[in-house]
């Protein structure tokens, strides 16, 4: 791994798991890490319910656009982690690769994206101690 790990969080829109993930690890790790974020079919905005639930807990993710993936963003990336999103998120071999299995918050109630948020600190706060950032 490079002297400044890069982590590269994968969903289908790039509209709520994955920005909430790259807003977690960027608020922890701060300049420790390289954060990446992009989907494979990229929305034309976040989810408002990830925002808001992002924003009680003081990240503000409001001015983020979610991305297309591309290869090289892949080939960039010292660990990419895709969100539960079944065959809709690609596989990346000979990569550091994780599959968080999440809900989507698609069309949920605050309540319940507040629990998918807290379940991603929970997975990002495990993954800064696994790459000691």
């Amino acid at each position: 791994m490079s002297e400044k790990p890069t982590a590269l969080f994968v969903c289908v829109h790039n509209a709520g798991r994955s920005q909430m993930a790259a807003g977690f690890l960027e608020a922890i790790a701060g300049d420790r890490v390289r954060v990446r974020s992009a989907g494979s079919e990229p929305a034309d905005t976040l989810n408002p319910v990830a925002v808001q639930a992002m924003a009680e807990e003081g990240i503000d993710i409001a001015t983020r656009t979610p991305a297309v993936l591309t290869g090289d963003a892949v080939a960039d990336s010292d660990v990419v982690i895709t969100m539960g999103c079944g065959d809709a998120c690609p596989f990346f071999p000979g990569k550091r690769y994780e599959d968080w299995k999440l809900d989507d918050p698609a069309g949920q109630g605050i309540e319940a994206v507040r629990g998918i948020r807290d379940d991603i600190r929970r997975r990002i706060e495990a993954l800064v101690d696994e790459l000691g950032v």
